[in-house]
């Protein structure tokens, strides 16, 4: 029997979705002593922090930092432009979607979910789960609400849980296109800095993300990025709000101080990697992700399995999932594939437990990262006995070798 204090030889293969394999230089960073965060060093690191997060977000408007996970920001998106009652389009295209309904129901909203809905030979049980945000039906439900009930329509950029992106902008050209004033508020959780995003761009009132993804950090620090709309309708919000209120965050924001005590070692990493993103440049960050996702993809499609996304303008450069023959269970391969090989795969969640698992490509990843990741998952499909059409390891190696890493340049 493993005992709990065994490791294995050599580095473990953390391949979910988030956390991320975080950086040597990052993990170098949190180390630093920690600081007074009262004192002048502080606020030169605040402010940097801060500035650094609005190039990455693409927004001139203010960003919070909240020492919490995803879900505290999530929360904090809610509560600062809503009163207790107010109606909310929650539009599911996932199992993180669905959570984001969950917790604006617990908080006292009326929430409508709206999801695509169709059949599906592979997941019959969830085809809204395999496709983003259908701007049209957006659209028409708005249309549908003369008396402008509907306060915020809440969606989700690029889902975790099925590795399906969705159309920011033309979400934004829906509610514009139905003359309403609802307010746009999207989960860029795991696509912040790993997919690219554009706040002021796209129109987005508030932005929710989290360290633990693209930004390549642990876990533990959320933001919220702003619109000014946003900023005037928090104003007239009703919602209870202490922790979660923008007014004093982002009115102490202004020097890069906090109103209570922040996370001062994972802002020293958070400096790093804004510093790492910024050398690379975003666009450069963007295409190394699309070309790790073509890559693992390559290999997905040689053994013949599908892939949970089901529109091909819709892949994830973030994660792949990948949907197991009926009767295989995902979870089963998954266990055994950690157990043999020391790699950790992302699991199905919700509607899709058991049917997929996910291939995480972000953080601290290369190109034999997940070559190697790609060996992996091979040798446990074949020991659980799952049917292969070809071999993905060497899909993914001609991928690899015929796009040549490090030909985007930033912008």
């Amino acid at each position: 029997m493993l005992q709990l204090d065994a490791h294995p030889s050599g580095r473990h293969f953390l391949q979910i979705p988030g956390p991320s394999p975080v950086p040597d230089r990052i993990l170098r960073a949190l180390s630093l002593p920690t600081i007074d965060h009262r004192g002048p060093e502080f606020g030169g690191l605040g402010r940097k922090v801060l500035v650094g997060l609005q190039a990455v977000f693409k927004t001139r408007h203010p960003v919070v930092i909240y020492p919490a996970s995803g879900t505290g920001a999530w929360e904090a998106a809610l509560v600062n432009v809503t009163s207790p009652g107010d109606a909310v389009l929650m539009v599911e295209t996932g199992h993180f979607a669905a959570l984001w309904a969950k917790m604006a129901g617990k908080l006292g909203l009326q929430t409508e979910v709206l999801a695509w809905q169709g059949a599906d030979d592979q997941l019959p049980a969830a085809p809204n789960w395999r496709r983003g945000v259908s701007a049209d039906l957006v659209e028409q439900r708005l249309k549908a609400d003369s008396e402008h009930r509907i306060k915020a329509v809440c969606v989700v950029h690029n889902e975790t849980s099925t590795g399906v992106t969705s159309d920011i902008a033309a979400v934004r050209r829906a509610i514009d296109a139905a003359r309403h004033p609802a307010l746009l508020m999207v989960d860029t959780i795991s696509g912040l800095a790993s997919a690219d995003y554009r706040h002021d761009e796209w129109g987005v009132d508030v932005a929710i993300s989290g360290s633990q993804k693209g930004l390549m950090l642990p876990p533990g620090i959320s933001f919220n990025a702003l619109s000014p709309r946003a900023i005037e309708v928090s104003q007239g919000a009703r919602m209870p709000r202490s922790f979660w209120g923008w007014d004093e965050m982002v009115e102490m924001g202004r020097d890069g101080y906090f109103p209570y005590t922040p996370s001062t070692n994972l802002l020293y990493a958070l400096s790093e990697s804004l510093d790492m993103l910024a050398a690379e440049g975003l666009d450069a960050v963007f295409a190394r992700h699309q070309r790790w996702a073509a890559g693992v993809r390559a290999g997905v499609q040689a053994w013949g399995l599908p892939i949970q996304c089901a529109d091909p303008a819709l892949y994830s450069p973030v994660l792949t999932g990948v949907i197991t023959p009926p009767g295989v269970d995902a979870d089963a391969v998954r266990r055994l594939i950690h157990s043999r090989f020391d790699l950790s795969l992302g699991t199905g969640l919700g509607k899709v437990r058991g049917r997929m698992f996910r291939i995480g490509h972000l953080g601290d990843s290369n190109d034999l990262t997940l070559l190697a990741t790609m060996a992996g998952c091979e040798m446990g499909l074949q020991l659980s006995g799952v049917p292969l059409a070809g071999s993905g390891v060497q899909a993914a190696m001609a991928h690899f070798a015929a796009h040549p890493a490090g030909l985007a340049t930033s912008a």
